[in-house]
């Protein structure tokens, strides 16, 4: 179970450093002035910066349902396939969900890639509620 959550780590950090190198490059190319990142306000914003940010700020939503339910099977040393399968495709379906929006930002798709997700989640935390009754 440490391991997907390891990884969700890690995609969180590949994606932060793309956010900032998207606000760095809008900066260096003056489509942005930095005074922009204090209050994130502009007409003109460029898309890669508005992707990027908001794929980065994604993976501290429901993520975090991910991270809270993974410990608890930790902590109380659980250890099931199905649940195991459940975080691989949470985790899965997050990076899927992270690269659609990095690159095309097809809707559908990572509309999609985001509910699997939440069906994943959802068993895990059904599957925990069910070792606790």
């Amino acid at each position: 179970m440490f391991i997907p959550m390891f990884v969700l780590v890690l995609l969180t950090f590949v994606v932060g450093g793309f956010t900032l190198f998207f606000r760095v490059k809008s900066v260096v190319n003056k489509q942005l002035s930095i005074k922009f990142f204090q209050t994130m306000q502009s007409e003109q914003v460029p898309q890669n910066v508005i992707k990027s940010t908001r794929c980065f700020n994604n993976l501290f939503e429901i993520p975090v349902l991910f991270y809270v339910v993974s410990s608890l099977y930790i902590t109380q040393s659980i250890q099931n396939d199905l649940v195991l399968i459940c975080a691989w495709g949470f985790v899965v379906s997050r990076v899927v969900q992270a690269c659609i929006h990095l690159t095309n930002n097809n809707v559908i798709h990572r509309m999609l890639s985001f509910w699997l997700g939440c069906f994943f989640i959802l068993a895990m935390w059904i599957n925990l509620l069910f070792y606790f009754l």
